[in-house]
């Protein structure tokens, strides 16, 4: 949690000044302030976080967030002809991660392919780690929806089962061949084999 700012800093005033404004000089003795309360400043939470607008925010590289169980969900592969375009679509989708808090490795180099008449095909690769499936899921969706041209995707999930599912699979085993039920026909039939037979 972040403590929150008590008053304007000095390109926030200018921004208002600038866009409230009437007159586009305006003196230091006019600009528009806050006054300090007394109180401790409110920290901030999640979603006042996610929501700000932070200009040139992805200049920045991704935040990685820390695995905590380190559980594999998804990886990523991604192939494009042209670099650039690769590096610049990791970012974005790096971002679009930290933004969704799930942890991811960094981008990882594979090989690169050469193909005929000396084109060449990168391609990297992106772990996740540690989330819930639905988040996965509208992760994958937001960055398929977003692809960028030329830069290809595949996408590759792991569902986690639910706990207990060995015990209901061995039930539903023993429910079909009914060892329980029919011990008692068995031992009735095989008695009277023997009695036809002597």
């Amino acid at each position: 949690m972040l403590p929150r700012r008590s008053c304007l800093a000095l390109p926030t005033i200018a921004r208002l000044v600038r866009f409230n404004g009437s007159s586009s000089h305006v003196s230091a003795t006019r600009l528009p302030t806050q006054q300090v309360e007394s109180e401790a400043p409110a920290p901030f939470t999640e979603e006042d976080f996610s929501s700000m607008v932070i200009h040139g925010r992805s200049l920045y590289p991704p935040l990685y967030h820390p695995r905590t169980h380190s559980v594999p969900v998804a990886q990523l592969q991604f192939r494009a002809y042209h670099h650039q375009f690769l590096e610049l679509y990791m970012h974005f989708v790096g971002h679009a991660a930290a933004a969704l808090g799930i942890p991811i490795s960094r981008p990882v180099y594979l090989p690169t392919q050469r193909q005929n008449f000396e084109r060449k095909v990168h391609k990297r690769a992106i772990k996740a780690w540690d989330a819930d499936p639905e988040v996965v899921d509208r992760w994958v969706r937001y960055i398929a929806r977003h692809a960028m041209p030329g830069v290809g995707l595949r996408v590759t999930q792991w569902k986690r089962a639910p706990p207990g599912i060995g015990q209901q699979m061995v039930d539903a085993a023993v429910g079909t061949t009914r060892l329980g039920s029919g011990a008692d026909n068995v031992k009735a039939l095989a008695e009277k084999i023997v009695q036809q037979e002597l």
